[in-house]
């Protein structure tokens, strides 16, 4: 049998319209509980030993009182690079933008710990020097996700919208992204997810959580998908910058986005 990190998801062309007029999609079954059982106590095990935060949460701002999170873990672990590396998530990836193959721009794991604070809305892609906007991030969270653990929340349709693109994550991108989309009428799905469910967003989509009011930690891997062939852009801001150096490294702008960090994980056949 085959492995279930490699194996091929069906994906109906209705769920790819449906995510390219959402922005998003939430799919079913992706991953079996056993699976996520196991690799999950790799990846909050090494979240643990790597995070660098060690204030309480009341001394802490809004950002990081959302959660805690550690950025490629997969270059600190084998076990967790074979999770990172799985074609199967890669794959989706890959239908979903349209694309003939991803790279890994980086993975990142957020723990978001009992008590801990709102996800403020934003979109990912305000952080990311890239030429087009060919980029999608798999939210895979390690245990179910209900209602009062703070699910992933997306503002339907928010892609395509121009407004907070300028916005970091913060208090003030929570304020005004929020009131902007209810005054666009995006609806915001706050659905719970179910173990195994994983959703999967468009860098320019806006999203939040809420707090986690559970007793126990939400943990969630994410991995961050761009295009093979993928160009880097002038970085906008500074922390587009940061970005540049940290997860594309000697790589200049109007390049391949193609450092050693960024290996390919998919290609169609």
């Amino acid at each position: 049998m085959s492995d279930p990190l490699d194996a091929p998801y069906p994906l109906a062309p209705l769920v790819i319209d449906r995510f390219h007029q959402q922005g998003f999609i939430r799919l079913k079954q992706v991953l079996p509980a056993d699976l996520l059982a196991d690799y999950g106590a790799e990846i909050t095990r090494l979240t643990l030993a790597l995070n660098t935060e060690t204030r309480p949460l009341e001394e802490r701002d809004t950002y990081d009182r959302a959660f805690l999170q550690v950025m490629n873990l997969w270059r600190h672990s084998e076990k967790v690079r074979r999770f990172v590396f799985g074609k199967r998530l890669a794959g989706i990836a890959a239908r979903l933008i349209g694309a003939q193959g991803v790279r890994l721009y980086h993975d990142q794991s957020l723990y978001k710990e009992p008590s801990g604070g709102i996800t403020p809305a934003h979109a990912d892609q305000y952080y990311w020097p890239f030429a087009s906007d060919k980029t999608v991030t798999a939210w895979v969270p390690l245990q179910p996700v209900p209602p009062e653990m703070g699910p992933l929340a997306f503002f339907a349709g928010s892609h395509r919208e121009a407004f907070g693109r300028d916005l970091p994550i913060s208090d003030e991108s929570e304020a005004a992204i929020t009131a902007a989309m209810e005054a666009r009428a995006f609806p915001l799905d706050e659905a719970p997810y179910d173990l195994g469910e994983v959703s999967f967003h468009l860098g320019w989509t806006f999203h939040r959580a809420g707090a986690n009011r559970a007793a126990t930690p939400r943990s969630v891997m994410t991995m961050i998908y761009f295009d093979r062939d993928m160009r880097v852009a002038a970085p906008a801001n500074m922390m587009q910058a940061n970005d540049l150096a940290t997860w594309l490294p000697g790589v200049q702008p109007g390049e391949a986005a193609a450092s050693p960090l960024n290996p390919v994980l998919f290609e169609a056949a």
